[in-house]
């Protein structure tokens, strides 16, 4: 190779780096906005921009968290937040995992049909079920409830999840599944025993994609749930009509509410880049 060609591509690989750079400290700028915000008081942020908090850092100030912490309507919502996204992801982790499994490794009649309706319900956005559902919630006595909004996202999750472990499973080597029913290991046996112990990486990263799906849920929360049922997304929706005398409570609880899905990424990212790489270690 050239001393030419080794310039060109060092300057080339230099060049991409800062400009992945520069991206990602743009794409930083409004979360830092935010987060200057909620350390500003109401007054400084409604006379100047959060932008001039450079030039007056002593400004700065934790009277925003402590009163949010104070305001039990917010800490309530948080509350109701975690109640929806925990049951929604560990429900539609367990019954996808059940569920891939004979779509995976069972022979039974209309499988592939099953698997490409899964994909098919993958793409039905979430508007066209906000009536019927709504009408059936009412129905069974559970609209506006927390249990509504959790299966709501059940049913809405359970598609994309059984195809995503579907996937995974088929990709587990066929000897080891073989060789367990040969040893006479039941299909339970191997589901516990083989398919979950392998397929964790999956599972952890299925569990990040359904919690934060649901954490930063508005719409269904919109609908579904009341207001004293109501999660962070619908109650910082509401402060919004009032945006400039409501900042000292829109922006630190947005921060807060970020800052929870973002802690669970990097509490699971191991498992998550371990099963981006698993296809290529197969």
């Amino acid at each position: 190779m050239s001393p030419a060609v080794r310039v060109a591509r060092r300057l080339g690989r230099g060049a991409a780096q800062v400009a992945v750079v520069a991206i990602g400290l743009w794409w930083l700028v409004p979360a830092l906005g935010l987060a200057v915000a909620s350390l500003r008081s109401p007054a400084d942020n409604s006379d100047t921009g959060w932008w001039t908090v450079l030039g007056a850092p002593t400004r700065l100030t934790l009277r925003n968290y402590q009163d949010l912490v104070a305001d039990g309507r917010i800490v309530h919502a948080l509350w109701n937040t975690v109640l929806i996204s925990a049951p929604s992801t560990a429900l539609v982790v367990a019954i996808a995992a059940a569920a891939a499994y004979p779509l995976a490794w069972l022979e039974f009649r209309g499988r592939h049909a099953v698997t490409l309706v899964l994909a098919g319900l993958i793409a039905v956005p979430v508007q066209m079920a906000i009536i019927p559902d709504a009408q059936l919630f009412r129905l069974l006595g559970l609209s506006g409830t927390i249990p509504a909004v959790v299966a709501f996202h059940v049913a809405f999750g359970l598609p994309f999840a059984i195809f995503l472990l579907r996937n995974f499973y088929v990709a587990i080597p066929s000897d080891l599944i073989e060789a367990a029913r040969m040893d006479g290991g039941s299909e339970f046996a191997i589901f516990r025993r083989i398919v979950l112990p392998l397929g964790g990486p999956a599972l952890a990263s299925l569990a990040v994609f359904q919690f934060v799906w649901v954490w930063n849920d508005l719409i269904v929360a919109l609908v579904f749930a009341r207001s004293d049922h109501a999660p962070i997304t619908a109650v910082l929706q509401e402060q919004m009509r009032s945006f400039p005398s409501n900042i000292d409570v829109i922006a630190p609880g947005a921060l807060v509410s970020m800052a929870v899905p973002l802690l669970v990424f990097f509490l699971f990212q191991r498992f998550f880049l371990q099963s981006m790489l698993a296809g290529s270690v197969r």
